[in-house]
């Protein structure tokens, strides 16, 4: 598997964002979203400050095409947001996650960045586990999302300094 840097408007990052909101609203409704719902997630969930200098999106590829993703958002000087960490069902289990996590902390770090931080859902278990097993600890919340439950940070620094 290879894992590059891709505008959020090209075609691979539109297919693997498309199978990662399908895959996390179906999990949040607890039934298959439809298509005109898909659509009007996407929408609302814009992904297109997730380019230089603001940001950068991650996609995963095999040779059937994306198969996973993960987001960072360039924020305050010495802050990043991790975003959009998804892998298909088809190459899960294989280490992709966490290779997308240590990906988007080396973007991170070379864009100055020293701190990272994300939010995710209480039904979202696996991501939890994957964040929690990589150094991202829990936080008191820092947004007022409708769709956040857990809020997770990482000091870089401390990280490298182990590493």
């Amino acid at each position: 598997m290879s894992i590059r840097v891709v505008p959020p408007t090209s075609a691979p990052a539109a297919a693997v964002l498309r199978d990662y909101y399908t895959d996390i609203v179906s999990r949040y409704w607890g039934r298959p979203v439809t298509e005109a719902e898909l659509d009007r997630v996407l929408a609302e969930e814009r992904s297109d400050d997730l380019v230089p200098p603001t940001g950068l999106l991650l996609v995963a590829f095999d040779d059937a095409g994306p198969v996973g993703c993960a987001g960072l958002r360039l924020l305050t000087a010495g802050l990043g947001e991790v975003t959009r960490v998804y892998v298909a069902g088809r190459a899960r289990r294989r280490g992709l996650g966490g290779r997308l996590l240590r990906e988007v902390e080396s973007a991170a770090l070379a864009s100055g960045r020293t701190a990272l931080r994300l939010d995710t859902r209480a039904d979202l278990v696996e991501a939890r586990r994957l964040y929690a097993g990589h150094g991202y600890r829990e936080v008191p919340a820092f947004n007022d999302s409708p769709y956040a439950q857990h809020w997770f940070a990482k000091d870089l620094q401390m990280s490298k300094s182990k590493g």
